[in-house]
């Protein structure tokens, strides 16, 4: 696999979630940042080769990257036993998102708002591991990240240790600006076009909605609605 561009490549080099097998870079580029990068490399042992824009080009998969590509292995996902130790945690549960663009940017999002950690249905995204790194600015590689081979077991237990769990569902729902979304808390989002499955949604102790200012009849894409929930999770974090 190929990830590609100075910060898609320093996340996977400070994460330590995958290993490196070896960095190419433009033998012009000489800024600060790939300066950064470099000094990481040789520290971690990571070979690099300088090699001239086309032959760069000639192996990428777009043309982002910038002077600056690695050849890696899959990412290393968390367990879910390993985050069921965080004390007043702030998890996601983010399921019928297919596209990897769009999940990358719900990561973003979550991780910039001080989500502790994303769980998604298991599965294998392959090569799509690099868009969702890319889009995400980085996050992809930085926050937990469960894949989870039962949902509904692994949340009905963070249920039972006293999560409050809310479903982002405008059936019987409240505001989210009237609702309590302090820690510990797990917030449902599915997307805008599968929802949320119904064995996942009785979880829910109450749904959620965002209001909109005028009578449109379309529901936001879940990286927008994730955006807006997540920062509301913590203002009040800050406001408490």
């Amino acid at each position: 696999m190929i990830i590609e561009g100075n910060v898609s490549v320093k996340a996977a080099l400070l994460a330590n979630k995958r290993e490196i097998k070896e960095i190419w870079v433009n033998q012009k580029k000489k800024d600060r940042d790939t300066h950064f990068i470099l000094a990481q490399a040789k520290e971690k042992n990571i070979p690099v080769f300088l090699k001239n824009k086309e032959e760069i080009s000639s192996v990428a998969n777009g043309k982002t990257h910038g002077g600056l590509i690695a050849f890696v292995k899959e990412r290393r996902y968390e367990s879910f036993d390993s985050i069921r130790s965080i004390e007043m945690p702030f998890f996601v549960f983010v399921e019928g998102v297919e596209d990897p663009f769009n999940l990358g940017y719900i990561m973003r999002s979550l991780y910039s708002a001080g989500c502790d950690a994303l769980v998604l249905p298991k599965r294998n995204w392959g090569d799509s591991e690099s868009v969702m790194l890319k889009s995400s600015a980085g996050a992809f590689e930085y926050m937990h990240i469960v894949m989870s081979e039962n949902p509904l077991e692994d949340l009905s237990m963070l249920k039972e240790k006293g999560c409050s769990i809310y479903a982002a569902m405008r059936k019987d729902a409240i505001s989210y600006t009237k609702a309590n979304l302090k820690r510990p808390l797990v917030l449902l989002i599915g997307g805008e076009m599968r929802g949320l499955s119904s064995s996942i949604l009785q979880l829910s102790e109450q749904n959620i909605y965002i209001p909109y200012a005028n009578d449109f009849r379309n529901a936001l894409n879940a990286a927008s609605a994730v955006a807006i929930l997540a920062y509301e999770v913590l203002r009040q974090q800050e406001n408490s």
